[in-house]
């Protein structure tokens, strides 16, 4: 296992860029644990893979290096980085069985046959298929493939890192769930480094110890699920994580105030905004308080989704979203107020403190 370093890291696709339009990926400058496990979260083209290419060694950066455990690796190829990497769509040998499959990338190094044959048993229980073993890959269906090549790159104790590009695309729910699971008590049991590439929250959420957020090729925070949900660094974390999205509203500030149209909201401290171009208020549906007391509102729409509702209203010609409990009765005479511990400031996209508020 290794600590990651991200030195510096830019990278583009072109051969000359001049401008940070031009860059895939903009200046990454981040240390991720040894025996950590990460998720690269964000929308398709905001440069998780990328990233994730640069760390395994299939891309050398344009600018910036790549350090495991103290050592320079950035011209070093994936097999001498001693990383396992686990892509999108299986990658497996249609001619081999399902063991041999597994067994492939330990007798390649040398290790004993009963090492062989202890470690690939195990990833065949973990990976349910252990009846399958003598089956040779080929007619197999594309998910029972996806767990060999998950299983390819779990079966080494010896790797720097397991590095994961969107890997249950292919699998149906259910397993897809099951086998998060078992990554997780892997992680926990060995203690791997391992990253993940995904644009699900909910997997992300649910496979790491610290989510990854990028967006236009930078990453704009590091944190764990309760971070991310509670503290948004930034209005696309806001937007990105929750379901729904955080509220987020262009207002103006003075002093402890924010004017949202007619509605003065009381923040939980003031902040120096007089450099900002733009000012927008951000609370989570969770923090919003229906009732008759607050800001008069307009309901345009109820959906209900079983557990609660989610109210949709109209706050100062905005759109306001809040979170009802499924026994809850919606007020004839809707007020809004929003809980203090809910409330975020964003200067120009990026969360601002509030006066001591935690950060």
């Amino acid at each position: 296992m290794a600590k990651i370093e991200l030195e510096h890291i830019k990278h583009s696709y072109l051969p000359n860029p001049v401008k940070d339009a031009d860059l895939a990926l903009k200046e990454v400058h981040h240390s991720w644990s040894d025996g950590g496990a990460y998720a690269l979260l964000g929308p398709s083209g905001c440069g998780k893979t990328t990233l994730l290419n640069i760390i395994s060694g299939l891309i050398r950066p344009s600018h910036g290096r790549i350090v495991f455990d103290g050592t320079d690796v950035t011209d070093l190829s994936t097999q001498e980085r001693n990383i396992a990497q686990v892509f999108q769509f299986p990658v497996v040998y249609d001619t081999m069985t399902v063991y041999d499959n597994l067994a492939f990338p330990l007798r390649n190094r040398g290790v004993p046959q009963a090492e062989v044959d202890r470690a690939v048993r195990d990833i065949l229980e973990m990976i349910d298929l252990a009846d399958w073993s003598g089956r040779r890959a080929r007619g197999l269906t594309a998910d029972q493939k996806q767990k060999i090549s998950l299983g390819r790159g779990l079966v080494r104790a010896d790797v720097n890192a397991i590095l994961f590009d969107e890997p249950l695309t292919v699998i149906d729910p259910h397993m897809k769930w099951v086998l998060r699971s078992q990554l997780k008590q892997l992680h926990h049991k060995f203690g791997f480094t391992m990253v993940y590439v995904t644009h699900d929250q909910t997997e992300a959420l649910t496979f790491a110890d610290k989510v990854v957020v990028m967006y236009e090729g930078e990453i704009v925070q590091i944190g764990t699920p309760e971070e991310l949900f509670e503290r948004p660094s930034h209005t696309f974390v806001g937007y990105f994580i929750g379901s729904p999205g955080m509220n987020v509203m262009p207002v103006k500030v003075e002093g402890a105030k924010a004017h949202l149209g007619s509605a003065v909201i009381d923040l939980p401290g003031a902040a120096d905004t007089s450099r900002s171009r733009r000012l927008e208020l951000g609370v989570r549906p969770e923090y919003v308080r229906l009732g008759r007391q607050g800001h008069p509102v307009h309901i345009r729409k109820v959906e209900d989704i079983g557990r609660h509702k989610i109210v949709r209203a109209d706050l100062g010609g905005m759109e306001v979203a809040a979170i009802l409990g499924e026994h809850d009765e919606l007020p004839t005479d809707a007020h809004v107020s929003f809980d203090p511990a809910g409330i975020n400031l964003y200067a120009d996209s990026w969360r601002v403190d509030l006066g001591g508020q935690n950060g």
